[in-house]
């Protein structure tokens, strides 16, 4: 029913108006006594061979829905019916921001892929903890944090400490964003030092807490296997909990939307199938290279139970899907859940 109607009459509209559409839809269908019981019953799938510990969590399955569909915690309660196993919120920012001029989401269907610029438009970390305060469900949140726009490369760690006070009684786990390519300038802070100084200043103030949360690093598709190294080194030398690889990429090898499409969309992080491959190179590398020295979250062109267990095989512990939720629709939790069983 989603491909044949329910896609289709979305993609009539542009991309950031659908996915707003969505969610209203979803939520005003939640307020319905009883829906939210029905939308369980279609798209959980309980089985103890899905359930997993992983950064001294549990997980009752490993798919997750992956930071940027839900930037502001607004629909935590209704996507939390899904059948995810865990729901990661933003990227956040000490201060709201509106984000880069629109259009800044496109759909390649060709490709099934999209290309956003979105620019970490949020309405605050304050905002996001206040909405998570709020909720109802008990699912697993991670927090997605970032610096703002207009914040300097040399005062950036102010604004993950920010993020990481304002967010830390109300997010099971932090994850630092620094491998966005659409905030000018963020993706320096990848380099060795920076990067460094960011994760042992987040882990020491994480350390000093009554209870300390798991940090993770999400990194960028697009580095080299030495810029590999240096992350493996970096996660163990500032005793972060793990790695999310990857985030969206800004190649456009091996498209099939034609060039001047391509060309006229512009600049922007790509994801969906064309990445798939890639993020599970990134996966298998550090996996072997590091020694399973840290969980890894899986996330890159997830749109099928295989896909899932290419990550899952290649060694990641969890994974998370974005632009395959909206290719395939509400029940992509429970088809790959249905999968990984079989």
């Amino acid at each position: 029913m989603y491909k044949r109607i329910i896609k289709p009459l979305f993609f009539l509209l542009s991309p950031e108006k659908a996915h707003y559409a969505a969610m209203w839809w979803l939520s005003a269908a939640s307020k319905i006594p009883g829906v939210k019981n029905v939308l369980r019953s279609q798209f959980e799938v309980k089985n103890k061979s899905l359930q997993k510990e992983v950064f001294g969590l549990h997980f009752p399955n490993p798919i997750g829905l992956a930071a940027g569909f839900d930037k502001d915690a607004r629909w935590v309660d209704e996507l939390a019916c899904l059948g995810f196993g865990f729901i990661e919120i933003g990227t956040v920012t000490p201060v709201a921001q509106s984000g880069n001029e629109k259009p800044r989401l496109f759909r390649l269907p060709a490709d099934e892929a999209l290309i956003n610029r979105m620019g970490f438009n949020n309405h605050g970390a304050a905002a996001a903890a206040e909405k998570l305060r709020k909720r109802n469900s008990s699912i697993i949140i991670g927090g997605n944090i970032g610096k703002n726009k207009l914040t300097p490369n040399e005062d950036a760690l102010s604004d993950y400490l920010t993020c990481f006070e304002a967010l830390k009684e109300v997010v099971d786990y932090f994850v630092v964003n620094v491998s966005s390519p659409n905030t000018p300038g963020l993706r320096a802070l990848q380099e060795k030092e920076p990067l460094m100084k960011i994760l042992s200043a987040l882990q020491e103030r994480n350390e000093s807490q009554q209870k300390v949360k798991p940090i993770l690093l999400k990194i960028a598709p697009d580095l080299t296997d030495e810029q590999l190294n240096d992350i493996i080194d970096i996660v163990k030398s500032s005793r972060i909990a793990g790695v999310i690889a990857t985030n969206t990429t800004i190649s456009r090898e091996g498209l099939h939307t034609d060039s001047e499409t391509i060309t006229t969309i512009g600049a922007g992080g790509l994801s969906g199938a064309p990445v798939r491959k890639r993020s599970t190179e990134v996966i298998r590398y550090l996996k072997k290279k590091s020694g399973n020295a840290f969980p890894i979250i899986g996330v890159g062109g997830i749109q099928t139970a295989e896909d899932a267990l290419e990550k899952l095989d290649a060694g990641a512990d969890l994974v998370q899907v974005y632009t395959g939720f909206i290719y395939e629709g509400p029940s992509i939790a429970r088809t790959i859940c249905e999968g990984i069983i079989k």
